[in-house]
């Protein structure tokens, strides 16, 4: 175990955005967006040059099955703590969640001092929260400690532990364009002890999600309740994906589509109405949530292969097997060059919001001249957790409206934006 007078940070929740602490800037805060990293980009610290699309793809299938079980077993638990039945204090306490399933990294600053980590005795602006405040209240788990701070304790699958004290800060981001900016008296999880959930490479997790103490939840009215983001094609690893807040997260373009996020529980997960996937022309039932930290495309067995039923009769090209035993459907596509036909895959979100994934959305390169559909099963419908990954969503510009519920789909080249 590691304890210290140092911490890393925690937003509480997670769609997987994993930040970095350098130098602090001052300034004012508004309209702004911040440069996304994916984790296999070579401006990443995870980069491996010697990584392959195979091995990255490999990887990443992993990750995306990890998150999905830690999205299922999240909740089971939030329904079984919505209802009449006991919770067993073992399986509370601990996520089965597996460490670093994050795909995205940005920079981020706290306090008034300097990386790697943070020290809250080094910062003027730093305070802790008292542990009968409603903020403490809101933590899944939380009690006081011996001088009556909001102190949490966290346990993942793997063993791990996290335990710290909520407190607040500044917080700061440089913007792309180049003006800092600046968001004083947030609250965080400072993190004293850990046993490995992080590593050298990142200081903590920024929460995106819904939940009350989120970051976006925070941040609020500043941000006019907006918040959207623009992910190049994973294979363009020169350009840059965008996070944007307030003004800066508007999606305005005569081709874009809107659909209503829908209250779940947990809270801090986006949740969509998926009426129907036009390839496999079948009904999905149950909703749908939408990631960008989950790099494949999750759906039940039934849909899923339905779909794959459709595709193979749409693809007049040989079948082959994916030599990383990751996905069910691929093809063989050399000597086809650029004239390989693939069919479109429409997503039908409630509010006729269609969403076309293209070639690059929805078939990713296992092996040279293998392309698969990148999509895999969730398990039986009855079992399955359903999740629109990053993949689907790269080349559109997203945004989400945290004060009317809606979401927005635009089709958008995201490496000239």
């Amino acid at each position: 175990m590691t304890r210290s007078s140092y911490c890393f940070a925690i937003f509480l929740f997670i769609l997987s955005v994993v930040i970095h602490l350098p130098s602090l800037v001052w300034c004012t805060s508004g309209g702004f967006s911040v440069e996304l990293i994916h984790r296999d980009s070579p401006k990443s610290p995870l980069h491996d040059p010697n990584s392959t699309p195979s091995s990255r793809i490999r990887a990443a299938a992993q990750r995306s099955r990890s998150r999905a079980i830690y999205f299922r077993d999240a909740i089971r638990k939030a329904h079984l703590s919505s209802s009449a039945i006991p919770m067993d204090d073992a399986s509370n306490f601990y996520s089965e969640i597996t460490p670093n399933t994050f795909e995205y990294l940005m920079s981020f600053y706290l306090g008034t001092q300097s990386a790697p980590l943070f020290d809250p005795q080094s910062s003027s602006s730093y305070k802790t929260i008292p542990c009968n405040t409603d903020s403490c209240s809101i933590l899944p788990q939380s009690s006081c400690d011996s001088s009556s701070q909001c102190y949490y304790q966290y346990g993942y699958g793997d063993k791990s532990i996290v335990e710290g004290i909520l407190s607040t800060e500044t917080i700061g981001f440089d913007s792309t364009s180049g003006r800092p900016v600046q968001i004083p008296t947030t609250l965080f999880g400072c993190t004293h002890q850990s046993n490995g959930t992080f590593d050298k490479n990142d200081a903590g997790l920024v929460g995106l999600g819904g939940g009350k103490l989120s970051l976006i939840r925070q941040l609020g009215s500043t941000i006019g309740n907006k918040f959207s983001y623009c992910m190049p094609s994973s294979t363009q690893t020169s350009a840059n994906s965008q996070l944007n807040f307030g003004s800066n997260a508007v999606v305005s373009s005569s081709n874009a589509v809107t659909t209503p996020l829908i209250s779940g529980s947990p809270d801090t997960f986006y949740f969509l109405n998926l009426e129907h996937i036009s390839v496999a022309g079948k009904t999905v039932q149950g909703n749908i949530i939408i990631d960008s930290g989950t790099t494949l495309t999750l759906i039940d067995d039934n849909t899923l292969q339905s779909g794959e039923s459709d595709v193979k009769s749409s693809i007049n090209l040989p079948q082959v097997k994916d030599p990383n035993g990751v996905f069910n459907l691929c093809f063989d596509v050399s000597g086809t060059g650029a004239s390989a036909q693939f069919p479109e895959i429409t997503f039908e979100f409630s509010g006729g919001a269609s969403v076309v994934l293209q070639q690059p959305n929805a078939f990713v390169e296992a092996e040279q001249n293998i392309l698969c559909l990148a999509m895999i099963s969730s398990g039986t419908i009855a079992d399955s957790i359903n999740i629109f990954g990053n993949i689907a969503q790269q080349n559109f510009h997203i945004g989400y409206d945290l004060a009317t519920m809606q979401l927005t789909f635009a089709p958008t080249n995201c490496a000239t934006t």
